[in-house]
């Protein structure tokens, strides 16, 4: 998107069409949106008659359809889309929304391919629109933790950087999320691999080669539940990746290894479950207890106590749409750019590659 805000004559809230109500769309993008100024949630789109209920029971003024093309006929009572829907569907709707000249953010992955991610993005610019990628995990608290950490150069050069985004479900749930066929871009390495992958391509720079082990562990399970992906930085910094849902004994969301300190970070943000129990967007929004900070230190393991406790920043998922409403009314940067979201799914493809033929890939 150009510099030129998108805004709306009268100053109103910008009027928001929201495609699918299902996790994505109920947990994450109808409550930050709702607690977004500048922002209204206008219309949602679902076919199912309880999340239609649903919806209506939680936002009452908000209008509701069945399709996207009910949406679409009626694209100029719409300032952004936002598209929470199956991964399959994220191009199509996406490219529909753009040339209808309405902004999108699209959930991730943005697209099954970095090239069609780079499609999209090429559209967007042409049409001088936003188009804006959901990586909610950069407003995580260990994350903003972290990030604080390396810009006061608290841990020196980093040499290894360890990120986990473990579960323990035995049993697979089923859904398209865990669907075997190809078209569903199912399968932990496109779900959480591409949180774990943006999260170190923000922190560490681009990815030099890639190698990648995913297998299927569970009796029924159709694609990868258990997922191991090693990047090289183009700068020498080695990232470690873990996602499963496989691991009965969970281990440190971050370890990160550097020449003078090591952080090490368990649990995970508590933002989603706040979202998942109704809670809301107010004060004291992202904070989590004493008793979860990580340590900082060198020489000992963190379990008996080496290092100092490192107090977590709080997680912030409302800056995601606060750096959407201000980049479209004025003009603000786009705050997770299409382009980036095409770089780590270059790395995903890179994984896929390197775990189906056993090689590590040069990107």
């Amino acid at each position: 998107m150009t510099g030129t805000p998108f805004g709306t004559a009268s100053g109103s809230p910008l009027r928001v069409g929201l495609v699918g109500y299902g996790l994505a769309g109920s947990v994450f993008h109808a409550p930050l949106i709702a607690a977004t100024q500048g922002l209204a949630l206008d219309t949602v789109v679902t076919s199912n008659p309880e999340r239609q209920r649903q919806a209506r029971d939680e936002f009452p003024d908000v209008r509701l359809a069945a399709t996207p093309d009910e949406l679409f006929d009626r694209a100029a009572e719409l300032d952004l889309i936002v598209v929470a829907s199956p991964n399959k569907t994220h191009v199509p709707l996406a490219t529909t929304a753009l040339k209808a000249g309405l902004p999108v953010v699209v959930d991730k992955p943005v697209a099954g391919t970095a090239a069609e991610a780079r499609e999209l993005a090429a559209l967007a610019e042409e049409r001088e629109l936003l188009l804006s990628v959901f990586q909610n995990r950069r407003w995580d608290n260990d994350f903003l933790t972290l990030r604080k950490l390396l810009d006061e150069g608290e841990l020196g050069d980093v040499w290894r950087f360890e990120s986990r985004f473990e579960r323990w479900r035995p049993k697979p749930k089923g859904g398209w999320r865990e669907s075997g066929d190809p078209a569903e871009i199912g399968g932990l390495l496109y779900d959480l691999g591409s949180h774990v992958v943006d999260q170190a391509l923000v922190l560490f720079g681009p990815a030099a080669s890639v190698y990648a082990e995913t297998d299927i562990r569970r009796p029924g399970a159709e694609t990868d539940d258990d997922t191991f992906i090693a990047i090289t930085h183009t700068g020498g910094v080695r990232s470690h990746l873990y996602v499963s849902a496989t691991t009965a004994q969970l281990g440190p969301r971050f370890r990160v290894l550097g020449s003078t300190a090591g952080y090490v970070k368990y649990g995970l943000d508590p933002q989603e479950a706040a979202l998942r129990d109704g809670l809301r967007p107010g004060p004291d929004w992202g904070v989590e207890p004493e008793s979860l900070w990580g340590r900082v230190g060198s020489g000992e393991s963190p379990v008996t106590g080496g290092g100092r406790a490192e107090p977590t920043l709080p997680g912030d998922y409302p800056a995601y749409y606060a750096a959407v409403a201000k980049a479209l009314l004025e003009g603000a940067p786009n705050p997770v750019t299409a382009r980036e979201a095409a770089a780590a799914l270059d790395v995903l493809e890179a994984a896929r590659r390197s775990a189906r033929e056993k090689v590590t890939v040069t990107l």
